[in-house]
């Protein structure tokens, strides 16, 4: 949980609010097919469960947020450039909206897909 005070009070930012934000964000990005589990128990969690949560890690320290997304991305295109892409999308909106300073945007390709073969 991140937290932040004002002079009318304390502000507590729940991580699953942060991974709503960099999720859209994330999926907006020109290139981005899904979201990827992070790990095994990740997908098994995914299985089982419906969980929209999945493709997105949060930490947070005094500094700032970190974050790790998970990506499956369209074959064909510069994997570079949608990771650059990505990242400053998911910085930029999660700056905006949380009012929190993003120290970094890890960004992990898990595949690539096609989309649309003709």
């Amino acid at each position: 949980m991140t937290s932040q005070q004002n002079p009318l009070g304390r502000i507590y930012i729940l991580p699953q609010a942060i991974k709503s934000v960099a999720r859209h964000a994330a999926l907006q990005s020109y290139g981005v097919i899904s979201l990827a589990p992070a790990n095994v128990f990740e997908a098994a969690g995914q299985l089982l469960r419906r969980n929209s949560s999945y493709g997105i890690n949060v930490t947070a320290d005094d500094e700032g947020l970190y974050l790790d997304v998970y990506l499956v991305i369209e074959y064909g295109l510069r994997i570079k450039t949608v990771t650059d892409s990505v990242a400053e999308a998911v910085k930029y909106n999660v700056e905006k909206t949380m009012g929190i300073p993003v120290i970094r945007v890890n960004v992990h390709v898990r595949g690539l897909r096609i989309s649309n073969p003709d």
